[in-house]
């Protein structure tokens, strides 16, 4: 089993504490390639960190190190602003340790940890401090209750709920004494929260004797929070003694290349300053904020874009290889076609009996339907497969042409159903066929807990609009990205179909396999919505109600 004790180092380094030197390092015993690779980019290339850490979540069989991956892709993702994606991981990470493993222990502590400082930039301070609680619940050292106690500080004060910040500072200080750096951070912190509680408080003795330390240890993370403190102080009493301190955090965060700490810095010098301060800094505070921004979003994007990178290619490696492959698919493409003759030949012969005329006509709609979904909507999708090289070998050609033909030997017999017990990954599998270099599907919500509100012919008649919103797409629309959005509402369940194709002309003439989509939803007492109005694209909206 792996074990991660970096996962603390990083906490304290980036928490401003005295470093990688307060920790014992331990060497993990056994840890999978990929993970090694992950930790090898970590904090050079986050990228490439990123994707091999997804690979171990999405691949590994160890728990441990799953939850580990995980953490990490947590940590990564706070790093570049994505505190929801963050979040995401993280809570993904405690899936899969165990309270009763010991050696888990420590993955639990960091990631309620993470899950702390990350609730916290969501500003939901009363589940950061009760994620700190859970996480001092999983270590005995000293030097890391420090760090979660500080945190749980931070959250408190930052809740305006002061007093109970001052008691946590005043319980560990004295502790804090054998590193400088920590003691400054945990004195300045002390002594502002004082300050913020009664303004009558004198803060000054405290604060530049935490500034003094941080000079002798040339702590610049530290200074940085000294000048900001003592700017916020002053602030009130002599503007320009505040703006001076903000002037000097400004420059120290330029020098570290900190981003977040130059932008508080100019808004100090703006709100402090002349005119003609203001407008000298104005420009670089609208740049800098639209930069971080701008950087966050890409991020964001970044790492939504590998895991569904990670995604496909799992998806694509299912494949398995048949024997015998030139001969099955020979056999195949006659008992295909010759079930399409047969099928045919059937439909004509029932159309013309006169007797049961009302009955041939509703069994020759459903029938139609089946052979259309089925058949040439099946027939269609392999086609594009192999036309966009999703299908490179016979033995992958020989395995879709036989799910199709024990699809289509059924279809008299009315047992599809059998075949796709799992709607879930039916309906996953059968969107990311559309997929290619051209276009990019995108899926969202498609759960068990949608399907489970179907019944078993609602999943089917689903299934097939489904398949035939996307066979239009191929054929017409021309679309880059396409996403497909599942949700359960409490009277019904909402299919919501996005393209940034060349939409739909108000006056068109629907096809067979618009209206047999428009006739099943009808059919299930549901109602679907073409919006025609988008300047680009087309907007498609399903809605079934269930019991």
């Amino acid at each position: 089993m792996i074990k991660i004790p970096i996962f603390l180092i990083l906490l304290a380094a980036v928490l401003g504490f005295q470093g990688c030197n307060d920790f014992n390092q331990v060497t993990p015993p056994e840890e999978s390639v990929d993970f090694g690779k992950g930790e090898s980019f970590f904090n050079i290339n986050n990228d490439s960190a990123f994707y091999y850490f997804n690979l171990v979540a999405t691949t590994s069989s160890d728990s441990l190190e799953i939850a580990s991956a995980y953490t990490y892709m947590g940590i990564i993702q706070y790093g570049a602003g994505d505190y929801f994606g963050s979040q995401e991981s993280l809570l993904q990470s405690l899936k899969h340790l165990n309270e009763k493993k010991e050696d888990h222990f420590h993955c639990f502590f960091s990631t309620y940890n993470e899950l702390g400082r990350t609730s916290e930039r969501l500003k939901n301070y009363n589940a950061a401090i009760d994620y700190y609680d859970r996480a001092l619940k999983f270590t005995n050292d000293g030097d890391y209750e420090l760090i979660v106690l500080s945190n749980k500080a931070v959250a408190f004060e930052k809740k305006q709920a002061y007093a109970a910040a001052i008691n946590i500072y005043n319980s560990i200080i004295d502790r804090a004494t054998n590193s400088k750096k920590r003691y400054a951070r945990i004195l300045s912190n002390l002594a502002r929260t004082k300050w913020l509680e009664n303004s009558r408080y004198q803060p000054l003795p405290e604060l530049w004797e935490a500034l003094n330390i941080r000079r002798e240890e040339k702590d610049s993370l530290g200074l940085n929070a000294s000048f900001s403190h003592l700017s916020d102080f002053y602030a009130r009493l002599h503007a320009d003694s505040a703006l001076i301190y903000a002037t000097r955090l400004y420059g120290t965060a330029r020098q570290l290349k900190s981003a977040d700490d130059e932008l508080e810095a100019l808004k100090k010098i703006i709100s402090l300053g002349s005119s003609a301060v203001k407008d000298e800094y104005f420009d670089r505070y609208l740049y800098l904020s639209d930069s971080i921004q701008t950087e966050r979003n890409n991020a964001k994007n970044q790492f939504a874009l590998i895991r569904y990178d990670a995604e496909k290619a799992k998806a694509d490696n299912l494949v398995l290889q048949k024997e015998n492959a030139e001969k099955k698919v020979r056999i195949i493409w006659q008992q295909v076609l010759l079930l399409i003759t047969i099928l045919l030949a059937a439909f004509g012969f029932i159309w013309y009996r006169r007797k049961k005329q009302q009955t041939i006509r509703e069994h020759q709609l459903k029938t139609s339907q089946k052979v259309h979904d089925v058949v040439a909507n099946g027939l269609y999708r392999l086609m594009a497969k192999v036309e966009h090289e999703q299908i490179n070998q016979k033995d992958d050609l020989l395995d879709e042409m036989e799910v199709l033909y024990e699809k289509s030997r059924d279809i008299s017999y009315d047992q599809m159903e059998a075949l796709r017990p799992d709607y879930q990954e039916s309906v996953s599998r059968l969107l990311k066929s559309f997929s290619s270099n051209d276009t990019k599907v995108w899926i969202i919500g498609n759960s068990k807990e949608f399907w489970d509100q179907l019944s078993l012919k609602m999943r089917t008649q689903l299934e097939h609009v489904l398949q035939e919103l996307m066979i239009n797409m191929k054929k017409h629309s021309k679309a880059k990205n396409v996403k497909i959005m599942f949700d359960v509402k409490q009277k019904g369940v909402v299919i919501d179909y996005n393209d940034d194709g060349i939409g739909m002309s108000p006056d068109i003439n629907y096809g067979n396999g618009l209206k047999n989509t428009e006739s099943r939803i009808t059919e299930m007492n549901g109602r679907i919505i073409f919006d025609k109005t988008p300047a680009k694209g087309l907007n498609i909206q399903i809605y079934i109600p269930i019991e």
